[in-house]
């Protein structure tokens, strides 16, 4: 793993995080279609804003898991709240059945988990791949029980 030092206009900065947000309710919605659908559009609306990147993601049918690099021109906060607020008005647009769910154009919970991603970025983004391997062994337990 080679660090990889990004430049602004007076600052060398490395800023990564990893976010985990959910569905209002944890509903088990983001899966075949909306799961596609969520992936296609988080890494669009990442590129709309200067200088970050996602690194991982992976879409869970109750979660979302992302490592995404954010220069510190941004707050955090103030991304999560972006990538949240467009995802959810995008999937209300392209599926209308949710609505029936969610009302009053809420998708997401209200909170968010975020960590800095430092030394262990190498684990963290592991951690994030193997959350599939996770889900998909808990479903075959399910069918043999």
């Amino acid at each position: 793993m080679t660090r990889r030092l990004r430049k602004l206009s007076h600052s060398v900065y490395e800023c990564k995080y990893h976010v985990v947000f959910c569905p209002k309710y944890r509903y088990k919605i983001l899966q075949e279609e909306v799961k596609e659908y969520v992936v296609q559009q988080a890494y669009r609306l990442c590129n709309q804003k200067e200088g970050m990147e996602v690194l991982e993601l992976n879409v869970q049918p109750d979660h979302v898991h992302v490592v995404l690099v954010i220069p510190p021109k941004y707050a955090v906060s103030e991304i999560i709240g972006f990538l949240k607020g467009k995802l959810a008005l995008r999937l209300f647009d392209r599926f209308p059945a949710l609505r029936k769910r969610y009302w009053g154009q809420h998708v997401w919970s209200r909170g968010y988990c975020v960590s800095t991603v430092g030394l262990d970025e190498e684990e963290i983004r592991k951690y994030v791949r193997w959350q599939t391997a996770k889900e998909q062994e808990a479903v075959q337990r399910r069918l043999i029980d």
